[in-house]
């Protein structure tokens, strides 16, 4: 009978044994800090490598796993490993503080740069050259932990041998600081733990543009962005302004507008060519949306795992037996049966399945124009009566809480309908001001009137410039390098990309499409994970046009059913609004 993979990997059989502040000179000199747990016993362990900005002392606090929205003590910044699981399977886990955080010595100038990468690589080599180590090194962990993996694989430390990377910033500017050219407040909140995370642990945070620009650039940039009416009507932003020393690595983000050099050297995607280690890409539905572009662009040998959107459990101690399976294949030459499997799994919402594939993007796909019609409808084919506009008024935050949109409903779908790969919207509008923050959410809407989240996308206005070689109808990719404002009442055209869908609309069920412009605060799922946007700071009426001259349209990557509701979807007879 075939043995469970479960029963193939490493067993716990050690106890552990504790080493703290050990010093590491990496090759400029500074010290960095280390904590060493390794199985309690003789001879030598492969290692597990863990680098981060939030403390390592931080990670040894064990509550058992709390899940996000629910929990008080949910604390996102345990994300380096399980140690009590890790160590007792016969691995040193190594977890170390980057430098100029924690006890590390030297400049900290904000996560995911390249210097994090070479140090990383410098600890990698020490770690092989230790008696307990036989000289085989994997990485592992969470978030920021998992960018520094790919950081340091960039660098191809020789006794690398395997990592495990999750939740990914590939685009640090697309993913991390300025989505679709909006700025985000996450990593705001994430330095100071805003809403109980216990955040960064800084020693020597040092502002990248106040070291390095030149006074007369500085104030230049400074004053620009001090006279920016959303800034100014967005107190906690102006106040960093003035005040850089507070978030030194978020007043450089706030500072750098636009994509440039300094995003490039904390991005992962102009280094793919480098990866060449083993690489196990996690990731999760509706999650951050860097491990696709991992996966489709690292050439080496590699696996996808998607999963459903979870609890978001701290301490991070997800899928831990998987990862061992993996590490245990490359580091231990134990045969656990992951190389026989297909290369990606991945959960399909709607069925509510894994779906084992061999290839990125699937073959089949059909690239569906699914057009906005009159009276909040969806419909294959374009609306041709109705010239005049949907529209929405929004007041900013300092005037009202109150949000306003639009909303299209497809008619309820006769059957299922398969959509699996990346979508976008086509989206003909005009504003009475020279910008806005448009937000896309695509949703699957259930017999009950139950709604759940599929896909999500934005876009700065002013920032609609597309490069063309580059984009896809499906996915739309902006340079990010200037913003051109908009003309007041001038129809304009928006190409904005929703990432990747992996779901099965139910028969029964049908799609929703809402178009919005503001994000708060004040939201329930930011009052933990905090990571609003900063919105704009005027009262701005949104015109969305769906007309035979201007077809605003999303387009879908339909799989498979088209043909079973291709009727519903097509005739006027069916549509019905929300």
């Amino acid at each position: 009978m075939k043995k469970d993979w479960r029963e193939l990997i490493s067993q716990p059989k050690y106890g552990i044994k504790v080493e703290k502040d050990i010093f590491v000179t990496v090759r400029d000199g500074v010290r960095l800090a280390v904590n060493v747990y390794r199985p309690d016993a003789r001879g030598k362990f492969p290692a597990l490598f863990a680098m981060g900005g939030y403390g390592k002392e931080l990670q040894e606090v064990l509550i058992p796993p709390q899940p996000l929205y629910k929990s008080a003590v949910w604390d996102g910044n345990i994300e380096a490993g399980d140690t009590p699981n890790i160590v007792p399977r016969g691995y040193v886990h190594v977890i170390a503080d980057a430098r100029g955080t924690g006890e590390s010595e030297g400049e900290y100038y904000g996560m995911a740069t390249q210097q994090e990468g070479k140090d990383g690589a410098d600890i990698v080599e020490w770690i092989a050259q230790q008696p307990w180590c036989d000289g085989n090194v994997g990485m592992i962990g969470y978030s920021y932990y998992g960018n520094m993996q790919l950081k340091v694989a960039i660098q191809q430390p020789p006794h690398l041998k395997s990592i495990c990377v999750s939740h990914l910033f590939i685009d640090f500017y697309r993913d991390g600081a300025y989505s679709g050219g909006v700025l985000r407040l996450f990593l705001y909140g994430l330095w100071d733990g805003r809403h109980g995370t216990s955040g960064c642990a800084p020693k020597n945070a040092v502002s990248v543009m106040m070291k390095n620009l030149p006074e007369e650039e500085f104030e230049r940039r400074r004053n620009e962005l001090l006279n920016d009416p959303d800034i100014q009507h967005y107190p906690n932003i102006y106040h960093l302004l003035k005040y850089p020393q507070k978030n030194p690595p978020f007043f450089d983000i706030v500072m750098n507008p636009f994509d440039g050099p300094f995003y490039q050297d904390k991005s992962v995607y102009p280094y793919f060519d480098k990866i060449k280690v083993p690489t196990f890409v996690v990731g999760k539905i509706g999650g951050a949306k860097g491990y696709w572009e991992a996966y489709d662009n690292i050439d080496t040998v590699k696996k996808l795992f998607v999963k459903p959107t979870g609890p978001e459990e701290r301490p991070w101690r997800e899928d831990i037996e998987t990862i061992l399976r993996w590490h245990d294949h490359w580091l231990k030459g134990n045969d656990t049966g992951i190389m026989d499997e297909p290369p990606i799994k991945m959960w399909v919402s709607g069925v509510n399945k894994y779906r084992y594939e061999n290839k990125w993007p699937l073959e089949g796909i059909e690239y569906t124009d699914v057009y906005l019609r009159r009276w909040e409808n969806l419909s294959f084919e374009p609306e041709l009566y109705q010239p005049e506009p949907d529209c929405f008024l929004q007041q900013p935050l300092h005037l009202s809480n109150k949000r306003d949109s639009v909303k299209y409903v497809s008619p309820t779908l006769p059957a299922d309908l398969e959509v699996i790969g990346q979508g976008a919207i086509n989206l003909f509008a005009s504003i009475d001001q020279d910008d806005t923050n448009w937000i896309i959410k695509l949703s699957d809407v259930m017999p009950t009137g139950a709604e759940r989240p599929v896909a999500r996308g934005g876009l700065k206005a002013s920032h609609k410039a597309l490069d063309k070689a580059r984009s896809k109808p499906y996915d739309p990719y902006h340079p990010h390098t200037s913003a051109e404002p908009i003309k007041p009442g001038e129809i304009t055209e928006y190409n904005i990309g929703l990432g990747h869908i992996v779901n099965v609309f139910r028969a029964g069920h049908r799609i929703k499409l809402e178009i919005e412009s503001l994000e708060s605060p004040r939201d329930p799922e930011m009052q933990i994970h905090y990571h609003p946007s900063l919105n704009s700071s005027k009262t701005t009426l949104h015109k969305i046009y769906r007309n035979k001259e201007y077809r605003s349209h999303l387009i879908l990557p339909v799989l498979s059913g088209k043909e079973n509701v291709l009727e519903v979807m097509s005739d006027d007879n069916f549509q019905s609004s929300l």
